[in-house]
C-alpha cells in the first residue's frame, strides 16, 4: 500500500509539472488554462486530480488528501468570489469536514464501512466547530447569543453517548467470547 501512494505521490507530480511546462510552452495550453484554472480552481482542482491517480493506482486512501486539497480550493474560490479573507477565522473548522469527507470515500471505495463512519464523525464535529466558530465571530445570529454554547453542549452530550455506547458495545463483544 505504502508503495503504491508514493507512486501516485510521484505520477501527481510528474503530471503538474508536465502541465505547467506546457503552460509555458503551447499557447493552445496557456489559453485553456487561463480560461478554467485559474486561482483558487486550480486547487480544487489538483485535489481532483489526486483523487482520480488514486483512484487509478488502487489507492483509495489517496481520497483523504484529495478532499482536504479540493475543499481548501472551495475555501479559497468562497474568499476570493465574496471578497471575505476575514472568513478564515472560522473556516479552517471546516479542515476535519473535508479529512470525513475523504474518509467516507475511502471507506466506500475500499470498503471499509468503519472508516467511513468515522469520517461521517469527523464531518459531525466540523460543521458543529464551524458553526460555533462563526458565530462567536458574528458572522452567524442565525442560532442568537445563547447559539455556541448550546452546540457545543450539544456536542459534548453527543461524545459521551458515543463513547458509552461504543464501550458497551465492547463489553458485550468480549463477554460472547
Amino acid at each position: 500500500m505504502r508503495n503504491r501512494a508514493q507512486l501516485a505521490l510521484g505520477i501527481i507530480l510528474i503530471l503538474l509539472g508536465a502541465l505547467f511546462i506546457a503552460q509555458m510552452q503551447v499557447p493552445l495550453v496557456r489559453q485553456w488554462m487561463d480560461m478554467y484554472m485559474q486561482y483558487p480552481l486550480n486547487v480544487v482542482a489538483i485535489g481532483v486530480l489526486i483523487l482520480v491517480v488514486g483512484l487509478l493506482l488502487g489507492v483509495p486512501a489517496m481520497a483523504i488528501p484529495a478532499a482536504v486539497v479540493a475543499g481548501i480550493g472551495g475555501i479559497l474560490y468562497y474568499q476570493v468570489k465574496a471578497s471575505d479573507m476575514q472568513s478564515w477565522e472560522y473556516m479552517w473548522a471546516l479542515i476535519p469536514g473535508f479529512v470525513g469527507v475523504g474518509m467516507i470515500l475511502a471507506g466506500l471505495l475500499g470498503r471499509n464501512m468503519h472508516e467511513a463512519r468515522s469520517g461521517v464523525n469527523l464531518m459531525v464535529i466540523s460543521a458543529v466547530l464551524f458553526i460555533v466558530f462563526a458565530a462567536f465571530f458574528g458572522k452567524l445570529s442565525l442560532l442568537g447569543a445563547y447559539g455556541p454554547a448550546l452546540l457545543l453542549v450539544v456536542l459534548g452530550l453527543w461524545v459521551l453517548l458515543r463513547g458509552l455506547f461504543r464501550g458497551n458495545n465492547n463489553r458485550k463483544n468480549s463477554d460472547n467470547t
